[in-house]
């Protein structure tokens, strides 16, 4: 059978590029480390300009709004293309797509975390051209321990800016904070709670993901927690922040971090810069939050302050 067919052209091509090193850094013993990210982008015929060197002409490669995912795992390291699945719409609705990996708690403790994910930030903004990124819209969203370290970049705040790239900014315009356990000394007392349980996974505080991120002397572990909680770090030059939680989470319960973050956001006079959307039946990162009608809310959310 031979049929000649119409499929249009509206929908643009998607292109990955793969294992860009945006630092290198020492992990706890000194070994060099390089941290690399990947970038989803809709950014014309690749294999076109790879073969003659030309792109079709009807690409557009105007500057868009840019999504930096921070995956999740605990702070224990998770591979940066593992959810990179799920990152297709946020693309395709006209965004960027940078997937980090950042150090894991076995390779660096709190808070070379969030340096990283900050220096990423920059690294996107000094390489904006090039990955065809507008510099003054970047937004965050990740889940759980990546959820954490979204919500701590929202806050905007000075003094974890170490590495290349100083002369570019690490804030950030909006975050979506997927179940992230954003009161890291409220999860490790309830924690704590359990360890008399043998059926319990861990039994001493350092052996928890919060002890595992701060690392040192387990007797200082939860003052050490209150400087890597973003609870008490809420300020008027946040940015908008949108906060996803399951009512049915086990591993960080709703009200020992979404709730009371959100609350403590309203208690501070910023209301308007916060929205908290409890899902039904959820449980950590369960299917529900990957539902079209889940990314399409993450997707107006990003489309109000970024676009």
């Amino acid at each position: 059978m031979k049929q000649y067919i119409d499929p249009g052209h509206k929908r643009k091509a998607l292109n990955l590029i793969d294992n860009v090193v945006y630092a290198t850094r020492t992990d706890l013993e000194g070994n060099p480390l390089e941290l690399k990210l990947s970038v989803l982008l809709q950014n014309g015929n690749s294999e076109q300009k790879l073969a003659i060197g030309e792109d079709d002409p009807r690409e557009d490669h105007s500057p868009k709004p840019a999504l930096v995912w921070i995956p999740g795992g605990g702070w224990r390291g998770a591979d940066k293309n593992l959810m990179l699945g799920e990152m297709t719409e946020f693309a395709n609705a006209g965004y960027v797509v940078a997937s980090i990996y950042y150090r894991s708690s076995a390779q660096g403790h709190y808070p070379d975390q969030i340096r990283d994910v900050k220096e990423a930030i920059r690294f996107l903004r000094a390489n904006a051209a090039k990955f065809e990124i507008d510099p003054e819209h970047i937004g965050v969203f990740g889940r759980s321990a990546g959820g954490h370290l979204a919500a701590m970049a929202a806050m905007n705040l000075d003094g974890d800016d170490v590495g290349e790239h100083l002369d570019q900014s690490s804030r950030v315009q909006a975050c979506c904070d997927m179940f992230g356990p954003v009161d890291v000394l409220a999860l490790m007392e309830s924690e704590e709670k359990r360890f008399s349980d043998p059926s319990f996974r861990w039994h001493r505080v350092e052996d928890t993901h919060g002890g595992a991120l701060l690392g040192g002397d387990p007797a200082t572990m939860k003052q050490r927690a209150v400087a890597a909680s973003v609870t008490g770090k809420i300020n008027p030059g946040m940015c908008p922040i949108q906060i996803l939680h399951g009512d049915n989470d086990p591993i960080v319960p709703l009200g020992l971090s979404s709730e009371p973050f959100y609350q403590a956001i309203c208690d501070a006079g910023l209301e308007e810069k916060a929205e908290l959307y409890v899902l039904h039946h959820a449980g950590h990162g369960s299917r529900e939050f990957f539902q079209p009608s889940v990314k399409q809310l993450m997707i107006d959310f990003f489309d109000r302050h970024l676009k």
